[in-house]
């Protein structure tokens, strides 16, 4: 396994990798969310290269960059047995040089949802991704459904930018309770994190009306709010029943859903969503 800072050192490892490349994009402490993925990618692809970058741009003012978990160490000792051929764990200074200044943006997509909590978030995921997309040329590229909205942005972007790459969704990791797995998850203690299995518990509830034969887009949110508003220690921020390509709210669902939502336990601010098809 080779594992590079420098932009340099990165071209020179990419281009010794012959044959298909799988692109695992990560944020570092790494959990079995992410292993999946690296094992999905072994499967698939001739080679995988791993990126370890804790993105500033997509973090906002009040948001938790300095206390976000990182173990480089860590990390590599993981995902080392699994195959992995090439880490790049690029520093800010490489990633945003002094004097940068150029954005990637998706519009109409990036608005509702996340968006609307989190402004400037999507502005910091699709450069980002753009730049790794850029720098080591993969063939695939793989996310986790449990950030979906960060999914369809990047497939959009994918298609509009002619990116020559498939992106590959795979199925979001969860804890035995069923909190889907995350790195932020390690913030969470005693109390809240029982709690935490709310999440679960409304997307579920949602489901079971769905599987029942509900298409009213309303009646499956507050199937979910109510769910959420029954335990004292979430706080909802937004639950949702959208279009799974658009993100737009639905009245009826017709076709392929997203219900997802957020939701705040303590200072732990945690995402889930479930397709509906």
């Amino acid at each position: 396994m080779i594992s590079v800072i420098g932009l340099d050192e990165l071209r020179a490892a990419r281009l010794s990798l012959k044959g298909t490349v799988g692109l695992v994009p990560t944020m570092g402490y790494l959990h079995e969310g992410h292993l999946s993925l690296i094992r999905r990618a072994k499967a698939e692809c001739d080679h995988v290269a791993v990126s370890i970058f804790v993105n500033p741009t997509q973090f906002g003012a009040n948001e938790d960059l300095s206390k976000y978990p990182r173990d480089l160490e860590r990390d590599l000792s993981l995902i080392e047995p699994l195959g992995v051929d090439l880490v790049w764990n690029p520093t800010p200074e490489i990633m945003y040089p002094t004097g940068y200044q150029t954005w990637v943006e998706v519009e109409a997509m990036t608005r509702p949802l996340e968006g609307a909590m989190r402004p400037t978030h999507f502005k910091g995921v699709t450069t980002v991704v753009a730049k790794l997309f850029n720098a080591i040329q993969p063939h695939k590229a793989y996310f986790g459904q449990k950030d979906a909205q960060q999914v369809a942005v990047i497939r959009q972007m994918v298609w509009d930018l002619n990116f020559p790459l498939e992106v590959v969704v795979c199925p979001t990791m969860r804890e035995a309770d069923g909190l889907a797995m995350s790195s932020r998850n390690k913030y969470l203690e005693g109390e809240d994190r029982k709690a935490a299995v709310v999440l679960f518990q409304a997307l579920n509830a949602a489901k079971e009306a769905y599987q029942g034969g509900e298409r009213d887009a309303e009646m499956l949110r507050s199937r979910m709010k109510n769910v959420l508003e029954a335990e004292p220690r979430a706080q909802i921020q937004y639950v949702s029943c959208a279009d799974y390509n658009t993100l737009e709210e639905l009245e009826v669902i017709k076709g392929k859903a997203l219900l997802s939502m957020a939701v705040l336990l303590g200072k732990t601010r945690l995402i889930d969503n479930f397709v509906l098809e």
